[in-house]
């Protein structure tokens, strides 16, 4: 089947620091970096070198034709990234760890800009059997859930960052819901250990939730059962995009038909590569480089 991502298209702006920095607090860094990035970019690129047909949906400033060429490079269908010349791309300030952690300011730019008629006739183009990925850097995100839910399209959401508007999300229609620790804590009202943590999300989304927590692995729950997926250990260099390399490593997985367990896998095996190097969608590995991987761990 097909995946769309109605998702967001960044450039982002990285800084190498000691420690992020506190209130009030003047620091000099090195050079920073700009890359390509966002979410949506992020998980589209990951889907696609996943071995998804992947098609992007968004919209750009005139600053970001780039940000489509890139997709472009993966294989990603951009047809439906309209150019918004009344606003800049969205945009994010980074700032990365020696300890790979990292914390980020996120301008939503043209990201937020999307209108009902570009939402309608997007989702119009798929149907039942293709997914939907969607995080909360754009806006009508209610609207994408409920008009891909009546045509029966499966729905991926990735409730980040967290805002108060994911509060109000119809989570009954999502077929999928991945979630840090912090996103999990917001929706569940408090941190639990991972089974109860599931436990209170499923209230919440009573379909697959899977819950993220970095060097603890993933967990989710199926059909009762808990399934449990370590990391892989790596030397990690840049947290950025790991958590969008297994957003879309899953959601292509499950896109050709493997198992959630199996998926989980090699989306964690996916992920450790991604931290082990530098940027964000620059990080993401291919399936053939995932495999390999998985293979040398055996």
């Amino acid at each position: 089947m097909r995946i769309v991502n109605f998702g967001s298209l960044n450039i982002d702006t990285v800084f190498s620091v000691e420690h992020s920095a506190a209130p009030g607090e003047s620091m000099p860094v090195a050079d920073p970096q700009t890359f390509a990035g966002g979410k949506g970019l992020n998980q589209s690129i990951a889907a696609a070198r996943a071995g998804g047909t992947v098609s992007h949906a968004g919209r750009i400033g005139p600053d970001g034709v780039f940000l489509t060429d890139l997709l472009k490079e993966d294989g990603v269908d951009t047809a439906y990234v309209l150019l918004d010349p009344a606003v800049k791309s969205g945009g994010a300030i980074i700032q990365v760890e020696p300890n790979a952690r990292n914390t980020m300011l996120i301008y939503g730019g043209a990201n937020r800009r999307l209108d009902e008629e570009q939402v309608d006739t997007v989702l119009n183009a798929f149907g039942a059997g293709d997914f939907l990925m969607l995080q909360n850097e754009t806006n009508l995100t209610r609207r994408m859930i409920e008009r891909a839910a009546e045509r029966g399209i499966r729905i991926v959401y990735n409730p980040s960052p967290i805002t108060p508007e994911i509060f109000d999300m119809p989570f009954d229609k999502i077929n999928l819901l991945i979630v840090n620790e912090d996103e999990g804590a917001a929706l569940a009202n408090g941190v639990y250990p991972p089974e109860e943590m599931l436990r209170r999300l499923h209230q919440v989304c009573p379909n697959i939730v899977i819950l993220t927590l970095g060097k603890d692995g993933s967990y989710a729950m199926e059909n009762g059962q808990l399934i449990h997926q370590e990391i892989f250990p790596v030397e990690a260099v840049d947290s950025t995009g790991a958590g969008d390399t297994y957003a879309g490593y899953i959601t292509a997985g499950l896109d050709r038909g493997e198992s959630l367990r199996d998926a989980m896998r090699i989306a964690a095996a996916a992920s450790a590569i991604a931290v082990s190097r530098k940027g964000a969608a620059a990080s993401i590995p291919t399936l053939a480089e995932t495999l390999a991987f998985l293979d040398a761990q055996n």
